[in-house]
Formats: structure tokens, C-alpha cells, sequence
């Protein structure tokens, strides 16, 4: 019922019924009009609100603040290049091994390992199960950083990045004549990290995504 409420009350925004700074109606009449429960109309404004289409204001009011959404984070993703996404994954990913080798823990180190372990156990797998140990690494060591924010990017990328990264293992066929594609690369990231030598820990995850990226790029 709140979803039904808040597209019919964005539709109406959408085609300029309440023009931008247009204060809308009060919850009662609305709820009159849409058929439902005041509580429903005060939960379609917030879902509105979040998009950017309308902001209360204390003893005021609710007003029409613009008349297309604002397309929220996730939905930027979905509709991103996978190599586009990828060059930011670089730029995250490669002060994320930088801090991590300067603030990781024992647990960090240990959770690095075990992640590195699950990878190479996974190279037995089909490619999503090994795609999936993979990026479950790299959030081991984006963790490391001990930086709330890298981590909440990081998982932002991660659903576009694991169907981009199955789809090139299968259209290049990277694993059928090296099933542990990229092992020693990433044992020596986790390496540089566990020794603390944030410059070199930044310099081989540089390495190791720019191969990946290159050969997403080649992709047609």
C-alpha cells in the first residue's frame, strides 16, 4: 500500500500537479484521495522525501522540492560500464591495502588468510563460486583498513563487480588452463599487508586490478 501511495503521489509531482515549492496537501485529505490510512501517506511522503521530491518543513508542511528523482547510489551502479565502476574499485582498493598494511591486527591477518585459503579452495569450483572467494578477500582486506566508509564502498561495488568478473571468466575462458588465475598475485598482496609495507601492498594491488581491468577493457 505505501509503494502504490507513493507512485501515485509521484506521478502526479512528475507531471507538474504540484509545481516545485508547491505545498501538498495535508495527510487527511491526501489520505481521502489515495484511498488509504493517514500512517500510509506519512510513510509514501518519507519514501518521496528519500527520493528527493518533497521535504517537510517543522510546522509547515510537506513541499515539492524538484520533480524528478534523485537516482540513489545503488541504482547509479546497476546502470554503470563494469569497467567504470572497476577504475573507482582501483582508486578504492588500492589505499584500502595501503592503510590496511599500516593498521591491520592479528584478526585482520588471520581473516586475510583464511579468505586467501577459502580462494584457493574455491579454484576447484565453477566460476561464480570462485568470483565470489575472490571478492571475499578483497573485503577481507579492504576491512583491514579499519575505515567504515572503504568498506561501505566496497560493498556497494561488489554485486556489479561479481556478475562483470563471471561473465569475463566465462567469455575468456581464463581459468581453463589456470584454475588458480591470480594466486600468487594476491598471496603476495596479503603478504605486503601482514608485513606492514603500505607502499608495496599499494603497488601490487595496483598491479593485480589493472591486469584485470585491461582485460575488461579488451572485452567487446
Amino acid at each position: 500500500m505505501v509503494e502504490q501511495a507513493a507512485e501515485r503521489l509521484r506521478e502526479q509531482i512528475v507531471r507538474g500537479h504540484w509545481p516545485v515549492g508547491t505545498k501538498l496537501p495535508g495527510e487527511t485529505t491526501l489520505a481521502k484521495e489515495l484511498g488509504v490510512g493517514r500512517s500510509t501517506v506519512r510513510e509514501a511522503l518519507r519514501a518521496l522525501a528519500g527520493a528527493g521530491l518533497v521535504r517537510p518543513r517543522q510546522g509547515a508542511g510537506v513541499f515539492v522540492t524538484a520533480t524528478r528523482p534523485t537516482e540513489d547510489w545503488p541504482a547509479r551502479l546497476r546502470r554503470a560500464a563494469v569497467t567504470d565502476v572497476y577504475e573507482v574499485r582501483m582508486l578504492v582498493e588500492v589505499e584500502a591495502a595501503r592503510l590496511a598494511a599500516l593498521r591491520r591486527t592479528e584478526e585482520d591477518v588471520a581473516a586475510m588468510r583464511e579468505a586467501l585459503a577459502g580462494r584457493r579452495l574455491a579454484a576447484e569450483g565453477d566460476d561464480a563460486a570462485f568470483v565470489d572467494a575472490d571478492i571475499a578477500l578483497h573485503a577481507a582486506i579492504v576491512a583491514s583498513a579499519r575505515n567504515p566508509v572503504l568498506t561501505d564502498l566496497f560493498g556497494e561495488f561488489a554485486p556489479m563487480l561479481r556478475e562483470g568478473l563471471i561473465e569475463l571468466l566465462d567469455l575468456l575462458g581464463l581459468r581453463g588452463t589456470d584454475l588458480r588465475h591470480g594466486e600468487d598475485a594476491h598471496a603476495d598482496v596479503v603478504r605486503a599487508v601482514e608485513t606492514g609495507s603500505p607502499e608495496e601492498a599499494a603497488r601490487l594491488t595496483r598491479k593485480e586490478l589493472e591486469s584485470t581491468l585491461a582485460l575488461l577493457q579488451s572485452t567487446p
